[in-house]
Formats: structure tokens, sequence, C-alpha cells
């Protein structure tokens, strides 16, 4: 039996990734299937290096009843004095030297309070910390982490998605839905520093996507009366183009994903669904 769970996903921010590195992180304009399987994942409690299984298998679909409004992060990472710690000066040959100057004349406690300002652009924590090759010693192998960074991060602020996920097996649907409403992990909307807020699981419903979508009311603050709705559907589907969010593993060393196809169409919502929403 065709079964659809509705899920919602509205927070002070979101952000949905397609395109990930460190000095720059992207968001779609919508919730992505990989991000959504990925809070599934997390609610029923997987591991990132467990197989998918049969949620690889889920059809996706996402209403922006809330679209909300993309905003950026100008971030600067590390730089700035730094207290002064012995791990810092012990793995770090470089910078004890550079903050001898400030320990020389000092006789109170300086560990945790001192700051070195001789060094005013260093970030403050060595990196990739390891054995040194010829004298055993724990030496930092990332010495260029010593400068600060400018990133830009996007986000989507104040917006409110109604996302469905669609399989076969009425029972997976079921108990997605549980573990959506007692979540085994912490749930984030695409990065950990986007939470949501209110509730998350909206039910399960008999029927495909595009039947629960239509079925289900408005969020409230909604602000299209016919929001728009990205629906997957087969490849080379009229009028669909594809996507590269098709997740394959979420393992941390090979994360992988593949394409899929998907239509965006204009949904009225008919009611027949309420919400029972904590806010």
């Amino acid at each position: 039996m065709t079964t659809t769970a509705l899920i919602r996903l509205a927070g002070p921010l979101q952000s949905w990734g397609t395109s990930a590195h460190f000095d720059r992180r992207d968001t779609t304009s919508r919730p992505t299937k990989s991000g959504v399987i990925g809070l599934i994942a997390a609610a029923l409690g997987h591991d990132r290096t467990e197989p998918l299984g049969p949620l690889a298998e889920l059809r996706y679909g996402v209403r922006a009843d809330r679209p909300g409004t993309h905003i950026r992060d100008y971030h600067i990472v590390g730089a700035g004095p730094y207290p002064l710690r012995p791990r810092d000066l012990i793995t770090d040959p470089k910078r004890a030297e550079a903050a001898q100057s400030a320990m020389e004349n000092e006789t109170s406690p300086a560990f945790g309070y001192l700051t070195a300002n001789n060094v005013p652009t260093w970030y403050g924590a060595p990196k990739e910390i390891a054995p040194d090759p010829h004298t055993g010693a724990l030496v930092s192998g990332n010495p260029t982490g010593r400068n600060g960074m400018i990133t830009t991060r996007w986000y989507i602020a104040d917006a409110a998605f109604v996302a469905a996920v669609q399989h076969d097996d009425a029972d997976l649907i079921n108990h997605i839905n549980h573990a959506l409403d007692h979540p085994r992990r912490l749930l984030w909307l695409g990065r950990k520093s986007c939470t949501p807020t209110g509730t998350i699981a909206a039910g399960t419903h008999t029927g495909t996507i595009e039947d629960t979508l239509t079925a289900a009311a408005l969020l409230p603050n909604h602000t299209h009366p016919r929001p728009w709705a990205w629906i997957e559907a087969p490849p080379h589907t009229p009028g669909g183009h594809k996507t590269n969010d098709q997740p394959i593993t979420y393992h941390p060393e090979r994360r992988t994903h593949a394409p899929r196809w998907e239509t965006r169409t204009r949904i009225t919502p008919t009611a027949r669904i309420e919400w029972d929403l904590i806010p």
C-alpha cells in the first residue's frame, strides 16, 4: 500500500547545501532529498557509516509554504590573540618561540589567562597533531591553520516547508514517522547550527506524495495560496530536471550522491489534512 509521511521543516535558519567547502557553504532554495533522508536516518539512530537500505528507496517531495529569505553570514574563523595553553606550545614549536616574550617576566599564572599579543593573527588551536617521525614528539602537522580565515555561509531565514517521503511499505513509513517524533539523535535543518522548531512528524497518510501534499493544509504564515512543490519523478520525465542529491552513502570518508529527476509544480492545498502544531 502506497503510504506517505509528512514532515514539517521550520526554524529560524535552514541551510541545504549541494556544494560545501570549508570557506564557502551554499544553500538551495528548499530542503534537499539528501538532507531530509539524513535527518530521517539520524532520527532512526543510524550511524553515518551504515548502509542506507530501504531509506534510499524513498520517493521524495517538498512544498515551500514559506520560502524564507536567503541571508549571507560573513564568518571569520580563528585569528586574534589566544590564551596560552601548554598543549599549544608543546605541539607547535614556532608558536612557543613566538610566545616566549610573553612568558619571560610573568610571575602570576599564565596558562589560560595570559594572551600572546605578539602573535595576534594566529588561530588558537594547532591542527593535525601527530608524533614527529624523527623525534617522536607530538607536533602540529598543519601550520597553515594559524591564520584566521574568512568564510561565506548562506542560510534560508524564517522558512517553513512541508516535505514528504513515500514508500509501498506502510510499516517503514510508520516507523519513520514515529522516529521523527521520538528521535534517537539530534536533528537539524541541513547544518548543525540550524535547529528545527515545533512539530516535525506530521503523520502518515495513504496515497502518493502528490495526493498528500495536495490534501495537507497550508502552514501558518504561508506566503502564497498555491505554493511551489518539487516532486521526484522518473528519469527524463517531460518538464522535469535532474538534480544531484540522491544519497548513496553518508560515510564521512566517501560521502556519495547520485542524480535523480524531479518536476516543479504549483499545488492548491484542499486542507483535508489539518495541522496540529506545536509552533
